[in-house]
């Protein structure tokens, strides 16, 4: 069994700063792609960041320059850094794994909340 325990969420001001931090217990972390998604209320999930196992790292358009996606092989974990947060950065925040092996099954966190306020 995999399951994967998100941590990290806050509340934060606009141009504050987190760390998520996603720890995958069970499977093959080594060949698992990582991915973060965000899901604000009424809007649709998105991909913001991933990673792959040999820690290539894409980013979708509105957190380019912000957030960093990286993993840790050693601690089986994956962590986003979010820099300069913006009011629209608030969402629930899910990290996601991926096989390279077998693509048809993914895993999912529980959601952390992550709320940018003045």
């Amino acid at each position: 069994q995999v399951e994967l325990v998100e941590s990290g969420g806050a509340l934060a001001q606009p141009g504050g700063s987190l760390r998520l931090s996603c720890i995958v217990y069970g499977g093959n972390f080594s060949w698992f792609i990582m991915g973060w998604f965000r899901q604000a209320p009424g809007k649709q999930r998105e991909l913001v960041a991933a990673v792959t196992p040999g820690g290539g790292a894409s980013y979708v358009d509105s957190v380019k320059g912000r957030f960093t996606v990286s993993r840790d092989h050693a601690k089986n974990a994956a962590y986003l850094q979010m820099n300069r947060l913006k009011p629209e950065d608030t969402a629930v925040y899910y990290c996601n794994a991926n096989s390279v092996r077998d693509r048809t099954t993914e895993y999912w966190g529980q959601g952390t909340q992550v709320t940018v306020s003045s």
